[in-house]
């Protein structure tokens, strides 16, 4: 196996490690472990050692989301919300509610400040995908500030609803919640075109 490929085997597998159990339920070794590498090529890779392999997991899970959102936006906020929501949807379904957010994972645990890489990595990706959102809204119809707002609705309420349907072992809080964004998007771009 190429080292690159190697290297990313770990960033997702530790991107899994997170969103099932965290970060600091989570130890080098088991991300290792998790992802069939060995510890020393885990430092080898990541010499930051688990801050360092925490962030890229982050990162790795932003781009995925993304990705996701770039290649539906295009369609208009709807669609891009539509693919947000089957995205997480495929997430807690396919892990059995066992998986949610490894980027809200991160950002909800502590981590001292001299060593806070992966929370930065993570108000990163919330800020990337937010903008995504705002930036389609906008072109779309929205008021600079109607396509702030919504945008980090969207993506708070989606954060929120998957930690929902993980504890309540149902996917119908990200129906709910799909439903309700929906009409705000339809909201915010329909006031313009009035």
């Amino acid at each position: 196996m190429a080292q690159s490929e190697a290297r990313d085997r770990m960033v997702a597998g530790a991107a899994d490690m997170l969103r099932r159990r965290g970060l600091n339920a989570t130890s080098v070794r088991e991300l290792a472990k998790h992802s069939g590498a060995p510890l020393g090529s885990t430092y080898h890779y990541f010499p930051g050692g688990k801050s360092q392999l925490a962030a890229e997991a982050v990162r790795f899970a932003d781009a995925l989301a993304a990705r996701k959102l770039v290649r539906e936006l295009p369609a208009g906020p709807v669609a891009g919300l539509r693919a947000f929501v089957d995205m997480w949807r495929k997430v807690v379904v396919d892990s059995d509610f066992r998986a949610g957010c490894p980027v809200l994972a991160v950002s909800v645990e502590d981590q001292s400040d001299a060593d806070d890489e992966p929370r930065r990595a993570a108000a990163a990706a919330f800020d990337h995908w937010t903008e995504l959102l705002a930036d389609s809204l906008r072109t779309h119809g929205a008021t600079p500030a109607a396509a702030d707002r919504t945008a980090t609705l969207i993506v708070a309420a989606m954060e929120g609803t998957v930690a929902m349907c993980r504890a309540q072992r149902s996917t119908l809080p990200l129906d709910q919640t799909a439903d309700a964004l929906e009409n705000v998007v339809r909201a915010v771009t329909d006031q313009a075109a009035k």
